[in-house]
């Protein structure tokens, strides 16, 4: 497919998977126009471009909208030319890091998210602890790595990247502490080591910005929580 049909990514300021087609372009060389979405008064482009869920990130590829963010790291791996972001010419190797991004997707994110965002009590305390033993996973994949795929970030990290951006202002905002000092070592250092890597660096919000936001909305992410248990 020809590069050189314009590239634009609808996105929102601190939106951890619009980090994830934004870093995914920054790691392929890409040159794209950011597009910042007011999510609380969504726009006309948004909305045609992605009907269906009328959520950011969407991709627009000449004519093409492509929506949900994995599926956007895993198009702009296909589409432009650059380093691999799933393993090449690995076919068990991509299987396990796609196995590994579905359980970020599907297993990870919605317990890590309500442990900070829960009411004090039991429930919370199960999803604390479903968390901790998700982390216990995901430290394991580290061991001896620098990032999830080896020496180079790949889609893995791309979607595990919301706990490197993210652990640290949820702390600040929401006053949880979902990790103790010297807990999880590999996965500290990976953050670190993520963040601090040359193309993610240029696509981070900036963080005192992120945390007041954030903290702003603390009543709203609370009652949100309370809404994913009651469906």
């Amino acid at each position: 497919m020809s590069q050189a049909q314009s590239v634009k990514l609808i996105s929102a300021f601190g939106s951890p998977f619009a980090h994830r087609a934004e870093v995914a372009l920054k790691l392929k060389g890409v040159p794209y126009e950011l597009i910042l979405e007011d999510l609380g008064n969504k726009s006309e482009l948004l909305i045609t471009h992605n009907p269906v869920h009328k959520f950011v990130p969407v991709l627009l590829h000449g004519d093409r909208a492509v929506a949900e963010s994995v599926v956007i790291v895993e198009y702009v791996d296909e589409a432009f030319q650059g380093p691999p972001l799933l393993p090449a010419d690995d076919p068990y190797g991509r299987a396990e890091a796609r196995f590994w991004v579905q359980f970020i997707e599907q297993k990870f994110s919605r317990p890590f998210w309500l442990s900070f965002w829960m009411e004090d009590g039991e429930r919370k305390k199960t999803f604390v602890k479903e968390s901790k033993e998700n982390l216990e996973l995901l430290e394991g994949q580290l061991k001896g790595r620098r990032f999830f795929g080896g020496d180079a970030i790949g889609v893995v990290d791309i979607a595990a990247s919301g706990l490197a951006l993210w652990l640290g202002v949820l702390k600040e905002a929401a006053g949880v502490r979902l990790v103790s000092d010297g807990e999880y070592p590999a996965l500290c250092q990976w953050a670190e080591r993520y963040v601090s890597h040359e193309s993610v660096k240029t696509c981070l919000p900036i963080r005192d910005e992120l945390v007041a936001r954030v903290s702003a909305r603390k009543e709203m992410y609370t009652q949100l929580a309370k809404a994913k248990l009651s469906n």
